[in-house]
Parts: C-alpha cells; structure tokens; sequence
C-alpha cells in the first residue's frame, strides 16, 4: 500500500468517525465509558433515578475498571463507583441480550465482593453493593422496565439480607417515569433532545465540542489499531471489522516488525495528546494507548 492509499484511507476512516460520532447513543458501550469517565455527576443522576434515593452522593467514579481473579476470569467493569455510605455501584451497559445474563451479574456480584474486602477484614465489613445492567431490550423477559432482584428465604416473604443486589433496566421502556425520561436520553443521539442536562451537556462535549471530538476521534483510532493487531493474529473473528480487514491486507511476516513499531510511535503521540487535553487520568490514558503506565508518566514529566 502507497502512502497516497495510506492517507486517503486515513482521511476517509476520520470522515467516517465523524459520522459515528454523530449516531452514538449511551447506549453504546465505548462512548458511555467515555462520557462517564471522570465525571461522577452522571453517575449519580442515574443511581438517584434507578434507586429512588435522592440524597445518593457519588464520592468515587471509574469506568474500564478492571478487576483481577488470580484463579479464574478477570472482567473489567463500565462503571465502578461508591458513594458517601460506602455503597459501591458496579453499572454495565449492553445491547446484546447474551452480555447481561443472570450468571455474568451473579460473577459481576462475586468479584465486587473480593475486590472489596481485603485480607483481615471481617465479612460484616461488606458494604451493600448494587450491580446494575442497563439493557437495549428486556433481557429477562417480564415485561417489567425495572427489575430488582433479591436473594429470598425460600417458604418466607423475607429477604436473606446479605447486602447484594441486582437491578436490571430495559432501556426500551421509554415513558414519562422518571426512569423512561432517563431511557430515552440512553437511546438519544441528539443531545438537544434528551431530558436531563447533565446527560446532555457530556454528550454535547463529546459530540459538537472541537477537543471532546478530537478525543472520540482518537478512541476510535486506537479501537482500529486494536481491529489492526487482532486482525493480522486471528483473521476473522467477529467485530472491529474495518481494522481487522487492514490487518489481514497488511498482515504479511516480512512487515511484522515494521507494523508493530509504527503502532507503537502512533500510541505514544496519541498518549502525548491526552496527556495535552488533560481530560483523562495517566492510568486511563495507559489503559486507552496500551502503553505501560511508566511509560506514559514519562511522557507527561517531559511535556
């Protein structure tokens, strides 16, 4: 490939950025952790809808957090937060009904559990924790636009009361509730329709605002990149297609070494740029960049 094919399928892949910059919906999984990062006020609306609690405060927002099991499955979580009480709230959004089966939030349940207490810790030191799954259709199939779900004493109307719980919130439902008004802003690509402004104002950032575009942009340059890589090793798995499709092209042996350092250089000059917007953490900008953490805080002491 030329490098005038280079620079045209460069410029068209920024074009059609732009386009799906335009048709994102918090729904869609990348551009919620996006609007999300950092900006514990978005969070706490939808706790305080989702839970009826209006004096929630959200002390603590992650998002991409990833939480380790040395013996088994590790899985990295949209939203982690906790608020004043000590409550932790683990929210993941899906559109395919397959990501938000009982057994993933039971798993999402058990890790938030051991990722909490630490050795010594006596067990009545676990807070009240909430998994929540905010879905594009009604995955339990009820026909309910909340479902709540506790752990009951069998032959009792008592709950066990072990502190765990787990909603899910079809996001089809789209009423006058306070929790419809808050679905409709989820499956809202218009940010000057959405009811809430707190929502709106993040969308609108990431949408129509030059530095947020700027950074969709380069989210969705490094979701290529990672197209790219997976492309070239594994051929023809499912998503990520248009960077898969350069990977496979430009896949040969004899360009490995030579694909993977202009991957590397363009991982830092993007790092170097987040680092100059400042709106992410170090640690956030190492995740997004696959750069070592050392790396990147080296790259912010020389800017």
């Amino acid at each position: 490939m030329n490098e005038e094919e280079k620079q045209r399928r460069k410029e068209e892949f920024y074009r059609k950025s732009l386009e799906r910059i335009k048709r994102f919906r918090l729904l869609d999984d990348t551009f919620f952790t996006v609007c999300f990062e950092g900006d514990g006020a978005c969070t706490e609306l939808v706790l305080r809808i989702l839970l009826g609690r209006d004096d929630l405060k959200v002390l603590e927002n992650k998002t991409q957090f990833s939480v380790k099991n040395l013996y088994g499955h590790s899985v990295v979580l949209d939203v982690l937060a906790t608020d004043s009480t000590g409550q932790t709230y683990n929210i993941e959004v899906q559109r395919a009904d397959k990501g938000a089966s009982p057994r993933r939030a039971r798993y999402n349940s058990s890790l938030l559990d051991g990722h909490i207490l630490v050795e010594g810790d006596a067990y009545d030191r676990l807070p009240e924790t909430y998994v929540i799954f905010i879905t594009e259709n009604d995955v339990l199939g009820k026909g309910l636009p909340l479902y709540r779900i506790e752990r009951m004493i069998v032959g009792t109307d008592n709950e066990f009361g072990d502190g765990s719980h787990i909603l899910y919130v079809d996001a089809s439902h789209t009423d006058e509730s306070a929790v419809g008004r808050l679905m409709h802003d989820f499956r809202c690509a218009e940010p000057g329709q959405m009811h809430y402004a707190v929502l709106a104002e993040r969308v609108r950032y990431f949408k129509e605002d030059r530095k947020g575009v700027s950074f969709m942009c380069r989210i969705m340059e490094e979701v290529k990149a990672e197209g790219f890589e997976e492309g070239r090793e594994e051929g023809f798995e499912e998503g990520r297609e248009e960077g898969r499709e350069e990977g496979r092209e430009e896949g040969r042996e004899e360009e490995r070494e030579l694909a993977i350092a202009r991957a590397r250089e363009n991982a830092r000059q993007q790092a170097m740029e987040m680092i100059e917007d400042g709106v992410l953490s170090l640690e956030k900008i190492s995740q997004f960049s696959r750069l070592p953490l050392d790396e990147v805080k080296a790259l912010a002491a020389a800017l």
